[in-house]
């Protein structure tokens, strides 16, 4: 179904699920067609049925495009004609896309006549379909010789279209009077037949063969050439010889809403279908091809009743098989299989291209599409020379893909064909399997199913005779494809459940039952083989092949119906039968004897136990799946869910996928269908998605739930389930860690037995298995052997043998008759019940050992028995033994075959006495032994009870007493055998009272068994283990306190080192240096000037900043044309206004002194706090230069990781000598007064910068400021007007130190910051002390004197003037101020600069608020600060200097005027406290600088505090709180401490603002009210739904190139939208995504990718994969929008991406980088 974007979201789909595949073919929108979806599906314009009452077009209107249109159609058809050349020219692919491109214009043109609505489409649909246009004008006038040669051209091109060459036809005409029905029937016997014929030629074979089959289709014309009589049906031709150009595909389809234009196309359609599949296959680019092809029939296919119409018209499902077979025949080669020389078979050959590139899925797809559909399924079923022709072309498929074990060299060429076969098989055989299976459920169909079984049957039996197969399969060969198998087990299974038939009535002879079963039994046994690596001579691939045949695509269709199938011949051959060829079939045969050692003549020692374990899984598989045995779908559905579950915790899609999709849609099992997610909440609680320390993303999970665990896990089902073996060890850990949890038992369990559903009364007979002799005979001996610890047993076959004890006494045989083999000498077991003999006592069994083995030495030691029983020594001779095994089951076989079928009751056969065979070639030096054993199966398990719990009275007889199954339902080895001999005692009063004196007997013997070598080997190995625990406590111990001690001594030089950092209080002056330990060498010591050590940092240019906005909330990113987003009022947008403007008017080093810059392009810092020798770092380097490993950064930009943490970092900070941060006298707070301090202040700067002496750490600073340079671009550096300048120099030093201060306020980044801060300060300085910017000019002398009217004349002397100071950046000054002083400073020195800026800011902040008031306020205000200005501390009251500021600059020009109409918007009355919360809040940000630099510089600590309460803590701290404290808020002007008279200092800075007369008043005005509050960065506001942004985004023109982008993206800071990897947007080689990142991010960039909704990282020269913020509803990524599902925002995530790239974090959380070669 396909469906428009429109209809799609006019639907309602709550409560649906869904996946949407957005198609780039166009085509028709099925909303509205009632044959296609349900009437409640449609959309709400279609479920109005709007349109029913269209008026119909004008006649007139139409007339014209009648008359144009046949012309210009025929025109595109002779292009079409004359461009065409026959395959086989090197350059035709090229050529024909030449005359594509010349006609794109006109095919364009037929596009858009289509979405002209109905009407036109009607008029194309009249013109393609018309014949006698077409006749008159396809051929052309006589008298035009051009049209007459085009004709001609098109008859040569028809010719070749037909299925079968002319040449072939004319071979087979022979041939074809053949009836269609015999042919059919043949097929597979002529096939033999015609191989015989030419054995030599392997491709004569297959065109004979290909002549066969064109006589046995019913139509002959399916073969023929094609003949055409409309304009439709050459155009479609022309389509199919090109090759299904895009826009022709696109036009066609755009048709289809038309109805009688869409039956006509599809009648073509199916008409060119033999001529379709033969260009695909001949075709280069089948993949584009199929695509294309599956495009078109889908939309015509879908349709029932358009499919059951060309199917009774057409021939459409004649025409599929035939071409099927066609196309399979093209890759034929002989079997090999079973007899190699006299082979008769053919199968397809994995190899050939048409297997290997999927080649046939377009045409297997449109089959299982149209079986879809009851109404064709029926026919095909009711069709029997079809569905003989379909079980022939299963047959191609019986044993393809051979493999034979390699046994002496390993395979040289690992050949990959698996892949193919195992997709064939699925998508050929297995899918239209199940599309017919979906018509066979209800009793009415019970024909169809019986006759598919009876064909299945036929072909399986001409597989035998053609492959040469009697009874044994041929060793060491392996093929996992049986289709024909799979076929007649899933009909089998569907016939007995679903329509009620009788098993029996199904099922072949035992002979044949016998030959089936033996290739899925081999591929069993293979796959133990495979685990064992008895295969592994044959590389890998054979691994994949076991692993593919188990995964979840296939296991419905492989394992499980094999499966199924052995269980069906298991209940219905004799038991012993069938347990005698499966260990043999295992090969595991030998290893079944009592005696202590054995001679295999096929396994390895080391393979015997995986195979043993291999053989007894499988039969504990074949007795307790219920899969196809009696379970509902639910019930299966449950169990396949819990199975995943157990394993690992599960996505939902990965459960989706993991669990074995039963194709067919309304049986309810079908992932995704409503009982699926309520299933999945029944048995699992949902973990939301989380975030791992380390930064990883989780997706939201699933998990079982405690009740689960409890009683349903089930392992048999898991093993069955599992690609991996870790995966049952994952499944068995997490059964253990949630046993341990719920303390139910906190050992390590054993896999815990599941009572299992009931049989469905059909397989009964599969019960047998678990109660027959030779079953028990085997478990005896295990049970036998693993007591005496012989080699090759494992706690695994234990638990099997267990699991099938218990499983016997669950299901006892419902019809036991007493036996009457009772007396029979040479049976171990009276009876075939195992609840009987479990109990049974074996006295003496004879066995064949090797002349070394221990029991022959015990022979030769000990007289021949004298035992006191009335058995003789003759008749312990008669025992049996389980060498007989092999014997039996050939004896058995030949009787079945011999006898006729009718004597097949169960009467009773004496048993020949099998003692005497002994297998051929067997070693001459084995003898025979008698072993005198005396135990019973009850017995034993006491015995092992007792080994296993290592005590001699394990099992009391009080234990007996009160017994309950129930309560071991958990537990390990003993908790299993305490449940069996439970079970045993309440089922059977007999063997409760063996129980009971096997329990009572505390008699010597016992004690003098635990000196027999096993038991003595056993002690041995317990008190060996006992002591390795207890070594491996003591070592454990021995490490923690190491641990420990190491911890405290590393936690006191730590604290010593920061005390010596950060405690800056202690009065005593600390003379020892600061000690940095070089974690490359690992020495401890100072950073010298000779040996300078340096801190490990990153060095990131930042724009982050600058994206900051004045409002908190989040930009919106735009998803309609009227939304917008208005990158003017960002932090960096609005400095750049204000710099620009002051360049315009003022002198351009005073500008650049006088703003703060940075913000787009600054530098940040960031370090792990380690340190390494500068030295050792440069060898450090070298290595990595030299290391061939691929890293995920660049060596050759400095690049590396922290030695010790593996951070990433880019640079080392040299470390300056000395005492670390100052301490002592430095901070001693003097008494001196403010204007000594102001003098002081002002000598220290007029102290000349000192060229450094030159030294290995100089050297070392000029390196770091090169990289701080390097990492940024030029364009971030040069803000001045003449490029290159120190002044440019000076500016982007400070702002660095800028940056970084105010950075790590807004985002604290971390414990380190005051390290790097102190260091990079200290750099910074030395540098910034080497310019002398203006040394004439002081801006110090101009906060501090007052300058006479004539010496600022001479200041404005120059072109232009400076900078007034109420236009200067406050901050900017401060950090100017600090680092041109030489260092250290004295704090009190700091402090006095504080307080003389801070008068600044303060006073900048009242000019600022004087412009927003109105006039009449101004007066009012002006009027107050009058009357307060001869107040004592009138300085320091706000009214009075507020009223100064405002007379002052009412002198200016116009300074007041300009904003009236602003003033009377705002209408708000201003009050004290409004005044003074501005000026606190115009304030803040310096106080806020002035914190962080003296807590980098001094190591004061930062207050933390509640924002009311901020200005006045943060005053405190820096000593400007003074004495006036008034209770409760601080008053911003009482921490004015003024030098000179404030009134007198006001007016200065005043008049040089009224100086400038030639400014524009509206330009001096914006530059007063300068705001520095900004909030902290945001990345957008992004919508809910992602489809938002995709339907807006995904088809948007790219505004640099105006194209539509093959992949667009967004920048998630600015919104920008741009080309990923487009090469139409690359300027000077550099690709749009990385050139926005250095725009916008200055190398940092966050994109989102419309088409695939993950979000990619641009930092600097890589870029990594960041994950996606949308989510589907059960919290996974559906990266690529595969999965189709809707996504909606993750907050959370959102919030820790926004997080990442303010905290600058990016480099140091995303682990997996890669280079972008500017390529994004």
């Amino acid at each position: 179904m396909s469906l428009c974007a429109e209809c799609f979201n006019n639907g309602d789909h709550t409560g649906h699920d869904f996946n949407m595949f957005r198609s780039q073919a166009g085509g028709a929108c099925d909303c509205g067609d009632g044959n296609v979806m349900r009437e409640s599906g449609f959309c709400c314009r279609h479920r109005l049925k709007t349109g029913e009452n269209v008026p119909s077009v004008p006649r007139d209107l139409l007339l014209m495009s009648e008359m144009v249109l046949p012309r210009f159609i025929i025109t595109i058809i002779q292009y079409l004609r004359d461009g065409y050349t026959e395959p086989g020219e090197d350059t035709r692919s090229h050529h024909l896309q030449k005359v594509l491109q010349q006609l794109d214009l006109h095919i364009s043109f037929l596009e858009e006549l289509t979405k002209m609505g109905g009407a036109m489409r009607t008029v194309l649909t009249k013109i393609l379909t018309n014949q006698q246009t077409f006749k008159e004008l396809s051929m052309g006038q006589e008298e035009n010789v051009y049209a007459k040669r085009n004709y001609e051209k098109y008859l040569s091109a028809l010719k070749s279209s037909g299925l079968v060459s002319v040449e072939e036809k004319g071979a087979g005409a022979g041939a074809t009077d053949t009836p269609a029905g015999a042919g059919a029937l043949s097929l597979l016997g002529n096939t033999c037949c015609l191989f015989c014929e030419d054995q030599d030629g392997l491709q004569g074979v297959g065109q004979r063969k290909r002549v066969k089959l064109s006589s046995t289709t019913k139509d002959p014309s399916i073969m023929d050439t094609l003949k055409h009589k409309c304009f439709l049906e050459e155009l479609l031709f022309w389509t199919i010889k090109y090759e299904f150009p895009q826009k022709m595909v696109t036009f066609l389809l755009n048709m289809l809403p038309d109805q009688d234009y869409k039956i006509t196309f599809t009648k073509t359609f199916v008409q060119h279908y033999a001529f379709i599949m033969k260009t695909l296959m001949k075709s280069h680019e089948s993949d584009t091809m199929s695509n294309r092809i599956v495009h078109i029939s889908v939309q015509l296919f879908s349709n029932e009743e358009l499919a059951r119409h060309v199917t009774e018209e057409c021939q459409l499902l004649d025409i599929m098989v035939t071409v099927l077979l066609y196309m399979m025949e093209s890759c034929l080669i002989k079997s090999e299989l079973q007899d190699e020389e006299n082979n008769r078979h053919v199968v397809v050959n994995c190899g050939e291209a048409l297997l290997k590139n999927n080649t046939y899925w377009p045409l297997v797809s449109d089959f299982i599409n149209i079986l879809s559909h009851q109404s064709v399924a029926k026919r095909f079923l009711e069709d029997h020379s079809l569905l003989l022709l379909w079980m022939s072309f299963a047959s191609f498929f019986q044993g393809m893909n051979l493999n034979k074990r390699e046994l002496n060299e390993h395979v040289e060429f690992e050949s990959q064909t698996y892949y193919a076969a195992f997709a064939a098989e699925l998508e050929a055989c297995a899918q239209p399997m199940w599309g017919l299976l979906t018509h066979c459920k209800v009793k009415e169909t019970q024909e169809y199913t019986k006759t598919v079984v009876r064909y299945c049957l036929e072909t399986l039996q001409m597989w035998f005779d053609a492959i040469g197969f009697v009874d044994e399969p041929a060793l060491n060969q392996l093929t996992f494809h049986l289709p024909l198998h799979r076929y007649y087990a899933m009909f089998l299974s569907k016939g007995v459940k679903c329509q009620g038939l009788d098993l029996d009535s199904l099922l072949p002879d035992q002979e044949m039952l016998m030959k089936i079963m033996v290739h899925p039994l081999q591929i069993q046994a293979s796959l133990s083989e495979i685990h064992s690596n008895m295969w592994v001579r044959n590389g890998l691939q054979i691994k994949g092949q076991a692993m593919t045949y188990v995964q979840s695509h296939f296991c419905n269709s492989m394992i499980d119906p094999d499966i199924y199938l052995l269980q069906v011949c298991a209940s219905r051959l004799d038991p012993d039968y069938f347990i005698s060829s499966v260990f043999e079939r295992f090969k595991v045969v030998d290893l079944l004897t009592m005696a202590s050692q054995h001679q295999n003549a096929v396994l390895d020692s080391e393979q015997e136990r995986p195979m043993l374990e291999g053989a007894l899984t499988f039969l504990v598989i074949l007795c307790s799946l219920r899969v196809h045995l009696g379970m509902s779908d639910d019930e299966i559905l449950r169990a396949e869910m819990v199975s995943q579950l157990c394993m690992n915790d599960r996505t939902h899609s990965s459960l989706l996928d993991l669990i074995p999709e039963n194709p067919n849609p309304k049986s309810g099992v079908v992932p995704g269908s409503c009982s699926f997610e309520e299933m999945l909440s029944a048995v699992a609680d949902f973990k939301a998605p989380v975030f791992e320390p380390g930064g990883s993303m989780q997706q939201g999970m699933y998990t079982p739930k405690a009740e689960v665990w409890e009683k349903e896990f089930d392992p048999i089902m898991v093993i069955l389930r599992t690609v991996y073996r870790r995966d049952v060890q994952s499944a068995m850990d997490r059964y253990a860690a949630f046993l341990k949890q719920s303390g139910i038992h906190t050992g390590n369990p054993w896999p815990p037995y599941k009572e299992r559903t009931p049989l469905h009364p059909c397989y009964r007979g599969l019960v047998r298995l678990l109660h027959c002799k030779t079953l028990h005979i085997v478990i005896f001996t295990l049970l036998y052997k693993i007591w005496m610890d012989h080699q090759n047993m494992s706690e695994h076959v234990l638990c099997m043998v267990l699991y099938l004890i218990e499983l016997g006494l669950d299901n006892p045989v419902q019809d036991d008759k007493p036996c009457i083999e009772e007396h029979c000498h040479d049976s171990w077991f009276p009876g075939t019940s195992l609840l009987s003999n479990l109990h049974h006592v074996i006295n003496f069994v004879r066995v064949r050992v090797p002349e070394t083995a221990p029991e022959r030495e015990r022979e030769r030691e000990t007289p021949a028995s004298t035992s006191s029983e009335s058995s003789t020594f003759g008749q312990n001779l008669r025992e049996a033994q389980v060498f007989s095994l092999v014997a039996e089951r050939r004896r058995k076989f030949q009787e079945i075959i011999n006898r006729s079928n009718h004597e097949a009751s169960q009467a009773v056969r004496p048993k020949s006495s099998s003692s005497r065979w002994l297998p051929p070639g067997s070693p001459p030096q084995l003898v025979t032994e008698i072993l005198e054993i005396r135990e019973s199966m009850l017995s034993l398990l006491v015995k092992l009870h007792q080994k296993l719990s290592a005590k001699q009275d394990s099992l009391s007889l009080s234990w007996l007493a009160e017994v309950d199954p129930a309560h071991h339902a958990h537990g390990d080895g003993l908790t299993a055998i305490e449940r069996i001999l439970a079970k045993a005692a309440t089922r059977s009063r007999h063997s409760k009272r063996c129980l009971q004196e096997i329990c009572g007997k505390v008699c010597p013997s016992i004690p003098l068994k635990k000196n027999s070598p096993g038991d003595k080997k056993s002690m041995d190995k317990e008190e060996r283990r006992q002591r390795a625990r207890e070594r491996q406590q003591k070592l454990l111990a021995e490490f923690a306190s190491r641990q420990k001690s190491f911890m405290e001594t590393a936690m006191d030089v730590e604290s010593t080192e920061t005390d010596a950092v950060m405690d800056m209080g202690s009065a005593e002056p600390l003379d020892s240096e600061v000690l940095y330990d070089c974690v490359i060498c690992g020495q401890s010591g100072p950073s010298t000037e000779d040996r300078p050590t340096g801190l490990v940092v990153l060095l990131q240019a930042s724009s982050v900043l600058g994206h900051r906005c004045r409002s908190d909330t989040p930009k919106r990113l735009p998803t309609t044309d009227e939304e917008h987003i208005y990158p003017e009022d960002t932090c960096g947008a609005t400095h750049d206004v204000r710099l620009s403007l002051m360049q315009r008017y003022f002198k351009d080093s005073s500008c650049l002194q006088s703003v703060s810059v940075g913000w787009d392009g600054g530098v940040y810092v960031q370090t792990c706090g380690h340190t390494l020798h500068i030295d050792c770092h440069k060898s450090y380097m070298e290595s990595l230069r030299n290391d061939q490993v691929l890293q995920g950064f660049s060596v050759d930009k400095g690049e590396f990781t922290c030695p010790l943490c593996r951070q990433f970092a880019n640079s080392v900070l040299p470390c300056r000598p000395g005492r670390g941060m100052e301490t002592g006298a430095w901070h001693t707070p003097s008494n001196k007064s403010m204007s000594t301090l102001v003098k002081e202040v002002e000598d220290l700067q007029e102290q000349l910068g000192i060229f450094p002496v030159e030294s290995n750490l100089s050297k070392e600073m000029e390196s770091v400021i090169k990289d701080i340079k390097s990492t940024t671009q030029k364009k971030y550096m040069d803000y001045g007007k003449n490029p290159g300048s120190p002044d440019n120099d000076f500016l982007f030093m400070y702002s660095v130190a800028s940056q970084h201060i105010i950075c790590g306020w807004c985002f604290a980044s971390g414990n380190n910051a005051h390290l790097v801060s102190y260091q990079l300060f200290h750099v910074l300085a030395m540098h910034m002390r080497l310019y002398s910017i203006d040394s004439a000019y002081n801006p110090w002398t101009r906060l501090t004197q007052k300058i006479q009217q004539s010496e600022m004349l001479l200041y404005c002397d120059d072109e232009r003037p400076e900078v007034p100071m109420l236009f200067r950046d406050v901050p900017s000054l401060l950090i100017i101020f600090i680092l041109t002083m030489p260092q250290p400073l004295r704090k009190e020195h700091f402090t006095c600069v504080v307080k003389v800026l801070y008068s600044l800011q303060y006073t900048q902040a009242l000019a600022a608020l004087s412009i927003r008031f109105s006039r009449e306020e101004r007066l009012a205000w002006s009027n107050t600060g009058a009357a307060k200005k001869n107040t004592p501390n009138s300085d320091k009251s706000w009214e009075s200097l507020l009223g100064h500021m405002i007379s002052e600059l009412t002198k200016a020009k116009d300074v007041y005027d300009t904003n009236s109409e602003e003033t009377l918007l705002s209408s708000s009355v201003w009050s004290p406290q409004s005044i003074e919360f501005s000026l606190q809040q115009f304030c803040l940000p310096f106080l806020r600088l002035s914190c962080l630099l003296q807590h980098h510089l001094y190591g004061d600590g930062l207050p933390g505090c509640l924002v009311e309460e901020e200005f006045s803590l943060l005053a405190g701290c820096l000593g400007l709180s003074g004495s006036v404290q008034s209770s409760g808020a601080s008053s911003s002007a009482a921490c004015l401490e003024w030098n000179l008279n404030a009134i007198d200092l006001i007016s200065q800075w005043c008049s040089e603002v009224i100086a400038l007369s030639d400014t524009p008043t509206q330009q001096s005005v914006s530059l007063l009210g300068q705001d520095l509050q900004w909030a902290a960065p945001r990345l957008l506001h992004l919508p809910d739904n992602y489809n938002t942004i995709f339907q807006y985004y995904h088809r948007k023109s790219c505004t640099s190139c105006g194209k539509t982008p093959k992949d667009p993206a967004l920048c998630l800071v600015c919104g920008a939208f741009v080309c990923l990897k487009g090469h139409c947007c690359k300027q000077q080689g550099v690709c749009e995504c990385v050139l926005h990142s250095q725009h916008c991010g200055a190398a940092t960039g966050i994109f989102l990718l419309i088409n695939a909704s993950v979000i990619i990282i641009i930092r600097g020269h890589r870029f990594c994969l960041w994950g996606s913020v949308y989510l589907d509803a059960h919290g996974e990524e559906d990266r690529d929008l595969r999965r189709g599902k809707p996504l909606y925002l993750c907050e959370e995530r959102y919030r820790v991406l926004e997080q990442q790239w303010v905290s600058h974090t990016f480099d140091h959380i995303n682990k997996r980088w890669g280079p972008h070669y500017n390529g994004l």
